[in-house]
């Protein structure tokens, strides 16, 4: 083989394997952003989905998700009237992808764990405080609703956008939950003596009113048998059985009158 055959086959060889060890392309994912990085500048944009060449002696090229992530955790807080909670929760993030290089720039690629964290805790914990206890467990999807509200406007600032949040859990010490147990217990006797004794009020009422409607009715007809003496009969014809009398002293036949002559 001639000499300038193998020199050749040596230089594209060599080329390659420079080609290859340097690697001056990268490939940004789906769900990633890339952050062009040349001599420690990191460049104006968030490079999208694709396959990008540089200068690898000069440039690299770094990869951020951008997908959402779903975090499951669980932290302590106390609410107003002291009691400690032990509250789980779950959110749903993603970084804004525009955003992508100068979340890059000011935080670096541990922007999840530098800036999610204690914002998510420290609103969490500032909410719950402003509840008691038992309140908060009535007021459960109220108190979620006002974290995400405010964890989202502040993550929003950061370019963190969350599409979730909620508690999954809130649990007291089994003293404490017990106490709570039985005051529910309570109170729901309590609603039903009251329910109870409403009835026994309302049948007293009714009855009243049956006898106050009995003794009109008894006054109306006691004034009417008085002031007509047919009626008496009529009455008394009502309640006869229809039997004679089995002794008989005087005119003893009821309700005849032969009158007189």
């Amino acid at each position: 083989m001639p000499v300038r055959t193998i020199v050749a086959v040596a230089s594209v060889v060599i080329t390659l394997l420079l080609f290859l060890t340097l690697r001056p392309f990268e490939v940004v994912d789906t769900g990633h952003r890339g952050i062009e990085i040349t001599l420690g500048k990191v460049g104006d944009i968030s490079l999208t989905e694709g396959l990008y060449f540089f200068n690898p002696l000069t440039t690299s090229i770094k990869e951020i998700n951008v997908q959402t992530i779903k975090w499951d955790n669980k932290t302590q807080a106390y609410t107003k009237d002291i009691q400690q909670a032990a509250i789980a929760y779950t959110l749903n993030f993603n970084l804004e992808p525009e955003a992508a290089n100068s979340v890059y720039k000011t935080v670096g690629e541990g922007w999840q764990n530098s800036l999610v964290p204690q914002i998510v805790e420290g609103t969490l914990k500032g909410v719950i405080g402003q509840w008691d206890a038992v309140d908060l467990i009535a007021n459960r999807s109220k108190a979620n609703s006002t974290i995400e509200t405010a964890i989202s406007e502040v993550l929003k600032e950061k370019h963190i956008l969350v599409t979730k949040f909620e508690i999954t859990n809130i649990d007291y010490n089994d003293e404490f939950e017990k106490a709570v147990e039985a005051k529910v217990t309570a109170i729901q006797r309590a609603a039903e003596a009251q329910n109870k004794t409403v009835q026994i009020t309302e049948e007293a009422k009714q009855r009243v009113i049956a006898a106050k409607a009995e003794a009109e009715s008894m006054k109306i007809r006691s004034e009417a048998l008085s002031q007509n003496q047919n009626l008496v009969q009529y009455e008394a014809v009502q309640k006869w059985d229809g039997k004679m009398p089995v002794y008989m002293m005087g005119s003893s036949v009821p309700f005849i009158n032969l009158g007189t002559k």
